[in-house]
């Protein structure tokens, strides 16, 4: 690999590679719990693991720690596989934490063997009061000299099911007045008497993730345990458990720790991610208004550009927070290469020719994406009677108005020169029909020398009788401010975009009839857009992104 290129944590691997670590033994994992979707801030993690995998030739493990039955489904376990999928990437092993528990126990026990580990029949909170302050040393348990038999016995108990949940738990015995407070005597087992979406019933305990995750790293021989920045003051009680272990006759895992993604006008948080479904401000954790990979995907968003997103983002040892417009440039980059163009109206209003020759129907000849010289063209209807955008047309207007009003031409793209004449009104004073005339000779694409005539607008349109009917469904940033998680306390519900959605009926031309769920579109002058799915009636779009950046920061 390039020197330049090399990002921290790769220098880290290249070191350890120069100080004797074979090449042969690099082993690197994606770690998820299953009690949730995948979102935009696990494509870093997801990307950085196996790209390291795929660039140093090393297998990667998808490693599911589902040590809290309470929260896990299997659901989330299918989602989580097809969004990896999705985004390209395979793994070499699927594990679970729970594989392990039969192991996690029996190391449990040898560390009550060796005076280690003791049962606490104190409550949560009688625990948490004895923690202590960062300024201020804990207090011992009252339990943490129990003799090796009684602890051994009580563990096996709580393994048999015969005491109530809360009614212990088994901690680590390290040292109550430890800087770090992870180490003042962590639990390392709960009872919990919940039915596992692997095991089912055949364990009462389970657990504690600080536990489970570098013994499983461990077991799976792991090379580089990486993970984000929030972990780091667990680093110590990770390498505590594996010292524990001692002696290790095999590879020892060694953690290191990466800058999460923050992104702005979004939140990160699965719990809080889950919370605005259960309060039913989104739909569910496939909303398109959502940052999982799964509402990314329905929104229109491709892999391409979620992975060209985290490596354009980069590895950072340092939190910080990523406009999230740089996220929007990259889908519009990419959908600006793929997407065929197409001439839709979303907020339509009747223009007619009134010098076009009544009945008649031609063929005009419209590129399908400039940006792609294999796309072609195609053919799209035309009529005396077509539909424009209504903002698109002003009785009257300044010198900075580059559309239609009257007495003014403009051009229809892929058509003709038109030139506004009248307008028809209803009762209440609302337009409901443009009249203008055209000319003949400005026949876009002619060779005539009448059609080089220039005018300085161009507006899309769709022919009326030839129209197929679509109903768009507008997307926008689901939070107004840009920092909605800033107070960790705070309920980001608060700062919910009213404005983030809405459903608008328009026009497409007939063309898009025969698209498939899921194909992407440029709608020219309006954003890029993705098909969600066709119905007797209507054909139903998702926005993905505008054309350009419009959101103006107050």
């Amino acid at each position: 690999m390039s020197e330049k290129t090399l990002n921290f944590i790769e220098h880290i691997i290249e070191e350890d590679l120069s100080e004797g670590l074979s090449p042969s033994l690099l082993r690197f994992r994606f770690p998820p719990e299953p009690n949730g979707y995948l979102h935009i801030g696990h494509v870093k993690a997801i990307c950085l693991n196996f790209n390291l995998g795929n660039d140093y030739n090393a297998p990667i493990n998808l490693r599911f720690d589902d040590t809290n039955p309470a929260k896990e489904e299997t659901q989330y376990v299918k989602a989580i596989k097809k969004d990896i999928e999705w985004l390209g990437f395979q793994w070499d092993k699927e594990c679970y934490a729970s594989d392990y528990f039969q192991q996690l126990f029996d190391w449990a026990k040898d560390l009550i063997n060796r005076g280690l580990a003791y049962v606490d029949s104190q409550s949560s909170e009688q625990i948490s009061e004895q923690k202590g302050t960062p300024t201020q040393s804990g207090t011992h348990s009252p339990f943490r000299n129990r003799s090796i038999e009684e602890n051994l016995m009580l563990f096996q108990e709580m393994r048999d099911g015969k005491h109530q949940e809360g009614a212990h738990v088994l901690r680590a015995k390290i040292d109550m007045s430890a800087p770090n407070m992870l180490l003042r005597d962590p639990v390392m087992y709960r009872i919990l008497y919940k039915t596992h979406h692997r095991t089912g019933d055949d364990w009462c305990i389970y657990p504690m993730y600080d536990w489970t995750h570098g013994e499983s790293d461990y077991i799976e021989q792991i090379s580089h345990s990486l993970c984000s920045l929030e972990f780091k003051p667990h680093r110590e009680l990770y390498d505590w458990f594996l010292d524990a272990l001692s002696p290790l006759d095999t590879i020892r895992p060694k953690q290191r720790e990466f800058a999460r993604l923050n992104l702005s006008y979004t939140v990160m948080s699965k719990r809080k991610l889950k919370s605005l479904i259960d309060q039913a401000y989104v739909s569910g954790w496939d909303d398109p208004r959502m940052p999982t990979i799964s509402a990314l995907r329905r929104r229109g968003y491709t892999p391409e550009s979620l992975r060209n997103f985290v490596n354009t983002a980069g590895v950072a040892k340092r939190d910080n927070i990523i406009d999230v417009s740089l996220l929007e440039f990259c889908i519009r980059d990419h959908l600006n290469k793929i997407a065929p163009r197409v001439m839709a109206v979303l907020n339509p209003v009747k223009l007619t020719i009134r010098n076009y020759p009544e009945g008649q129907t031609e063929m005009l000849k419209a590129e399908n994406n400039p940006e792609d010289e294999n796309a072609g063209h195609r053919e799209v209807p035309f009529s005396g009677s077509v539909f424009i955008e209504r903002e698109d047309f002003k009785e009257e207007a300044n010198r900075k108005f580059f559309r239609l009003t009257l007495g003014k031409e403009v051009r229809l793209k892929n058509a003709y020169i038109i030139k506004g004449e009248e307008v028809l009104k209803d009762a209440e004073g609302n337009i409901t029909e443009i009249i203008c005339s055209y000319d003949p000779l400005s026949k876009s694409g002619s060779g005539a020398e009448e059609s080089q005539r220039k005018v300085k607008g161009t507006l899309h349109w769709v022919s009326i009788e030839h129209a197929h009917p679509i109903k768009v469904n507008m997307y926008d940033r689901l939070f107004s401010v840009e920092e909605p998680n800033k107070n960790k306390d705070e309920d980001p519900a608060q700062f919910i975009n009213p404005d983030s959605f809405t459903q608008v009926d328009g026009y497409i031309e007939p063309a898009v009839a025969n698209a498939s769920p899921a194909e992407k579109f440029q709608f020219q002058r309006l954003g890029y857009f993705i098909l969600e799915k066709k119905t007797d009636e209507h054909l139903v779009f998702n926005k993905t992104v505008g054309l350009r950046d419009t959101w103006k920061k107050s």
